[in-house]
């Protein structure tokens, strides 16, 4: 068997029903090529990853990766790039949608010695777009336009998720890329320093046969995270930021409970609305929290509960500083808005730190 001149990196998530089609529809587009599909499974509960190794103990052009306890596209598809040996790295979703048909035309561009990358683009004449409802069409169209806030090269379709690479220059830039999120190509472009020869061409993009599409609020949120990363310099985690934009929301939910509070339960005075109203908007952040920053490391059941008691503990040193610094500011002018955001501003610089500790620790 020849050593691979492709590799073909295909991040999954319940996604067993279409391993063996997407399998078979590769051989068939690429007969004449040295080829090796890796799928990187997130430890998908539907039996992926036995499906997987059904399909490779027969072919032994298939590999597979199983993450335990790491979830998230970019970082699926990052360590399925670097476990490659192949001279040129693709990347592809495991739904379908992507014509694979396309990627002879990408190995032929990529094979030019002056080409890096090759994009398969919606945004160029030729490309037909049949999988997207007007919703995702938005959100995606709105987030190519972000993008172009952070990315150096002219690309038409930053957000494309398939697209083929020079393995080399993917290990230049891995170190500096966020594992975290789902635009892993925007990652590249927005990090790889000097300029990238870059080719784009048109592709068809299928309905989705099976399965749900994993585009959603919570991938709209890692991007927003994503952008700002990448505005300040790469200076800022991509979780912090979310953990911030969680705390933002959080100040809305702390403000408005405060208000309703003294509006509707006067007898418990300002000190007794502002505890109220910040163990409501700890709950708030907590389930925020769970759900969109930490969703790699989600609680579950009855860990749930006990991260939830443990966020609780562990943010009590900043819920005595928000209520005495909360407190200060309203015996002073009794501006009930500046004193409560003045009070939760200050609780929040506890809570990222210990979170991260004691609450989502990595297991």
């Amino acid at each position: 068997m020849r050593a691979p001149e492709l590799s073909i990196v295909v991040p999954v998530f319940n996604e067993r029903v279409n391993i063996a089609p997407l399998v078979g529809l590769v051989a068939d587009a690429l007969p004449d090529v040295a080829w090796e599909l890796i799928f990187v499974d997130d430890n998908s509960p539907d039996g992926t990853s036995e499906e997987i190794k059904m399909i490779a103990a027969k072919d032994s052009r298939v590999r597979g990766i199983r993450r335990v306890g790491r979830r998230g596209l970019s970082g699926a598809s990052i360590e399925g790039m670097l476990s490659s040996s192949a001279p040129y790295v693709a990347v592809m979703d495991g739904d379908l949608q992507h014509d694979e048909r396309v990627l002879v035309r990408m190995l032929a561009l990529i094979r030019a010695p002056n080409v890096d990358l090759v994009i398969a683009t919606r945004e160029r004449e030729g490309s037909h777009i049949t999988g997207l409802s007007d919703k995702r069409s938005f959100v995606s169209d709105f987030g190519r336009f972000l993008s172009r806030l952070v990315i150096k090269n002219d690309v038409k379709d930053p957000m494309s998720g398939f697209f083929m690479i020079r393995r080399e220059v993917v290990e230049r830039a891995a170190p500096k890329l966020a594992t975290e999120g789902f635009k892993i190509l925007a990652d590249i472009l927005a990090t790889t320093e000097g300029p990238l020869q870059i080719r784009e061409t048109p592709y068809v993009f299928r309905e989705r046969q099976h399965g749900e599409s994993k585009l959603d609020a919570r991938v709209a949120f890692d991007y927003l995270g994503f952008l700002l990363h990448h505005l300040t310099g790469r200076l800022v985690p991509v979780r912090f930021f979310l953990f911030g934009l969680v705390g933002a929301l959080g100040v809305v939910v702390h403000l408005a409970a405060l208000r309703l509070a003294l509006s509707s339960l006067p007898s418990l005075g300002f000190d007794g609305a502002q505890i109220t109203a910040t163990l409501i908007a700890m709950a708030s952040n907590f389930i925020l929290n769970n759900q969109l920053t930490y969703r790699d490391r989600r609680l579950h059941g009855l860990q749930f509960l006990v991260g939830f008691i443990l966020f609780a503990l562990s943010c009590s040193i900043g819920l005595v500083a928000n209520v005495g610094i909360a407190r200060v500011i309203y015996s002073d002018g009794q501006i009930w808005w500046l004193a409560g955001l003045a009070g939760a501003i200050t609780g929040s610089v506890f809570n990222y730190v210990t979170s991260g500790l004691f609450v989502w620790r990595k297991r």
